[in-house]
């Protein structure tokens, strides 16, 4: 094995894990769609990482997220989300596989139907999660709604810290430098695999990015691993480009710290793909729509509207635009989350 992705392996091995998904997710060479495009299209399917049918990329955060909880031996975990949050979901999803309570204080960016809850939400409650719900208010963005929810869970993990148990807290998304030595890990992990594909070579990565914590790790484990391939980073939601790619860098340059690394990225490497997140975060596109369905009708696979439907139709418009040459070799990284196809319609949109 190349020495970079073992020399990786051993830094990411001396950090606590908690055994969680199941590893290494397939990658593979979609056939029907790359020949329709003209590409050379490979993904990688983090959206079988696992525990669960409904499991996603933030396992991988989560392997070391709750490997130093169970170190401590934390018994609540404290996490934050949209309503439809893959990472919450997942979270208390692996809670519940090592005993740990959950606790999701989730901001309503579109209303949950009363009646019935659905996706994850609905998963949210059969995990048997304490639930706290946090709407938007009058005149509040939907920041101001995320920084209230902080704030409540910082006050519910005092009060049961107060009572001798021991609740740790865990940014939305996993977002933290701990979570990003995850997809450093999920960098070795897809190096060894090209190597075992004799030694292909990609010229371009696309996934979806929200909280920054995939993209931040992307590229540590691309700093440690000395690669050339270019990755681009495709927003979910509005984003304020310099602020954002400096808060990458921060999580980037931290995770590498743990790695005791001091190794750092290159900012002009950073690419973020702000063309896709109109109308808005978990508001559908057109774009979206039909990236959904081209994925579905040639190759039988499911992204969802939210995060991957958006980071795959960044994909299509960069191959019909030119910026993917004809027979270009790109990998789409599925980061999971096709719950959303069940969530409320004002999130699925039109399909069909």
């Amino acid at each position: 094995m190349n020495e970079r992705i073992s020399d990786l392996r051993a830094r990411t091995s001396r950090l606590p894990k908690a055994q969680l998904g199941f590893f290494p997710t397939p990658l593979y060479r979609l056939d029907r769609l790359s020949g329709e495009l003209g590409i050379e299209l490979y993904i990688k399917r983090d959206d079988f990482t696992g525990m669960n049918l409904f499991g996603g990329n933030k396992v991988r955060k989560l392997t070391y997220l709750l490997g130093e909880a169970v170190r401590r031996g934390a018994t609540h975990v404290i996490t934050y989300g949209a309503t439809q949050s893959n990472h919450a979901m997942e979270t208390a999803a692996a809670c519940r596989r090592l005993g740990i309570q959950p606790i999701l204080y989730l901001t309503v960016v579109v209303e949950p139907e009363p009646a019935s809850h659905r996706a994850n939400l609905l998963l949210d409650n059969v995990l048997g999660a304490e639930i706290h719900t946090v709407p938007i208010l009058p005149g509040e963005t939907e920041e101001d709604a995320d920084v209230r929810a902080a704030a409540m869970g910082a006050a519910r993990a005092a009060e049961l810290n107060a009572e001798g148990k021991l609740c740790l807290d865990i940014p939305m998304g996993g977002a933290s430098p701990l979570g990003s030595v995850g997809f450093a890990d999920g960098m070795a992990e897809l190096a060894a695999q090209l190597e075992a594909l004799d030694n292909l070579r990609l010229s371009k990565i696309y996934h979806a990015t929200g909280t920054g914590g995939t993209m931040a790790g992307m590229h540590a484990g691309r700093t440690l691993l000395g690669s050339d391939v270019e990755i681009i980073s495709v927003a979910a939601s509005p984003k304020q480009e310099e602020a954002y790619i400096d808060k990458v860098l921060r999580l980037c340059g931290e995770a590498l710290d743990l790695l005791g690394s001091d190794a750092r990225p290159d900012r002009a490497d950073l690419h973020l793909d702000l063309t896709q997140w109109q109308p808005g975060y978990e508001q559908p596109s057109a774009a979206a729509s039909e990236a959904i369905c081209l994925l579905a009708r040639t190759e039988g696979l499911f992204v969802d509207p939210v995060y991957t439907g958006k980071a795959l139709a960044a994909l299509l418009a960069d191959v019909r635009s030119g910026k993917i040459a004809k027979g270009e070799r790109v990998l789409f990284w599925h980061t999971g989350g096709a719950t959303a196809l069940f969530a409320e319609p004002e999130i699925l949109g039109k399909l069909y």
